[in-house]
C-alpha cells in the first residue's frame, strides 16, 4: 500500500521497464533498488512491483526501503527476492522478521535500525554469508552472543543505543571475532 509520496515511487517503477527490455535483448543487467522506495511512506511492499519484477528477481541484489511506514515485512518479500546481498529497511516501524530470511543464504548487509525490535532477530545468525548487522538505536536488551560468534563471516553488529543488558555486556566482548559497537550503558540517541 502507497500513502502519500506517490508520485516520487511511482516514477521509481518506470527504470524497471526499461530494464527489463534490456533483459529481453540478451544485455546482461544488474537490477538494484538503492534509492528508489526510500523515504515512499510505504506501509507495505507494493503488489505491483512483484508482478513488474517477476522474471527478473533472481538478479536483484540490493532492495532499499528506508525511511518508510512499514510495520512487517511478509514472506512472500523474502521467498521472492532470495538473491539479495544487502537488505536496506532502516528508519520503519518493525519489530521481526519473517523465518524465511534464513533462506536469504547470499545476504552480506541488513541494516535494521531505527525500528521497534524488542528481540534480537536470531533468524540472522544462520545466514553463512551475513557480514554486517545494523540494529542500532531500536529496544534489544538480550543478544545471542553464542550464535553470532558462531557465524563464519560475520564482522561487524552494530548495537549502539540499544538497552543491553549488563550481561551481554561483559560476555560478548571474549566471545567475538567480529566488532561490536554499542554505546555506554544509558546512552540515549541523540534527537533527529
Amino acid at each position: 500500500m502507497l500513502q502519500g509520496g506517490g508520485e516520487a515511487c511511482s516514477q521509481a517503477v518506470q527504470p524497471l521497464h526499461y530494464e527489463k527490455a534490456q533483459q529481453a535483448s540478451n544485455v546482461p543487467i544488474c537490477l538494484s533498488f538503492t534509492k528508489d522506495l526510500a523515504e515512499c511512506k510505504l506501509v507495505s511492499f507494493p503488489i505491483g512491483i512483484y508482478k513488474v519484477l517477476r522474471n527478473v528477481t533472481d538478479q536483484i541484489h540490493v532492495i532499499t526501503l528506508a525511511n518508510n511506514e512499514l510495520k512487517s515485512l511478509t514472506s512472500k518479500f523474502v521467498t521472492t527476492f532470495c538473491q539479495l546481498r544487502e537488505l536496506r529497511l532502516e528508519g520503519n516501524f518493525l519489530h521481526r522478521l519473517p523465518n524465511e530470511v534464513s533462506t536469504l543464504q547470499h545476504l552480506k548487509a541488513i541494516n535494521l535500525s531505527r525500528n521497534q525490535f524488542r528481540d534480537f532477530p536470531e533468524q540472522l545468525t544462520t545466514l553463512p554469508a551475513l557480514e554486517t548487522i545494523n540494529l542500532e538505536e531500536n529496544d534489544i536488551v538480550d543478544v545471542p552472543v553464542e550464535k553470532l560468534a558462531a557465524m563464519p563471516a560475520l564482522r561487524s553488529v552494530n548495537l549502539r543505543f540499544n538497552p543491553l543488558s549488563a550481561e551481554v555486556r561483559v560476555i560478548a566482548p571474549p566471545l567475538i571475532k567480529f566488532d561490536m559497537l554499542t554505546s555506554p550503558e544509558g546512552a540515549r540517541a541523540p534527537p533527529p
